[in-house]
């Protein structure tokens, strides 16, 4: 609720392969009021949120190169990484603070405070400067991928999807989150 997503179906991207289309997969996510997504032949960043999770997750230092021995081995592992991207992973498009900082509204006050320390230093020390500080305002909208075209400012790219900025993947239930 807090993402302002509770009227919004959930969604499943995926690819266009057999089993992601597949008659036994469809019926599933209906089932479970889940609205499928596939992307579309020939775009390559049709999927820029999962695609920059998957990223991030095969980027782990501990991600296991060969794969994982058990289904709660594999289990154990996104468990962990779900904490670490929610609770320890600072994200550049939100300023450098955690998922559950920029839900819980804490990240309001960590924004202020660097902008302090950041405008305190250059009345300090004036010649280090060479132009303003960094921006530390909050970002309203996080976008992967978006259209820089000029035309289309204050336009959303027909590929942009907002969504929840954390990963949530039902954990919540399990006491992770």
């Amino acid at each position: 609720m807090a993402e302002g997503c509770l009227h919004r179906p959930e969604v499943l991207h995926a690819d266009n392969g057999s089993p992601q289309k597949s008659a036994t997969l469809r019926a599933t996510l209906e089932q479970l009021g889940i609205m499928a997504s596939y992307s579309r032949p020939r775009v390559s960043n049709d999927n820029p949120y999962s695609e920059s999770l998957f990223r991030t997750t095969k980027y782990r230092p501990d991600y296991p190169e060969s794969g994982f021995d058990t289904l709660a081995a594999a289990r154990d592992w996104v468990l962990g990484f779900v904490r670490w991207y929610n609770h320890a992973h600072r994200h550049s498009a939100i300023k450098f603070v955690t998922p559950v900082e920029r839900h819980t509204g804490a990240d309001v006050e960590i924004l202020k405070r660097r902008e302090e320390v950041y405008s305190h230093a250059k009345e300090r020390s004036p010649e280090r400067w060479s132009g303003n500080t960094r921006d530390w305002s909050r970002p309203e909208r996080v976008m992967l991928n978006p259209d820089k075209r000029e035309s289309d400012v204050g336009n959303e790219p027909e590929n942009v999807v907002e969504l929840p900025l954390a990963v949530d993947l039902k954990v919540k239930a399990a006491g992770v989150y």
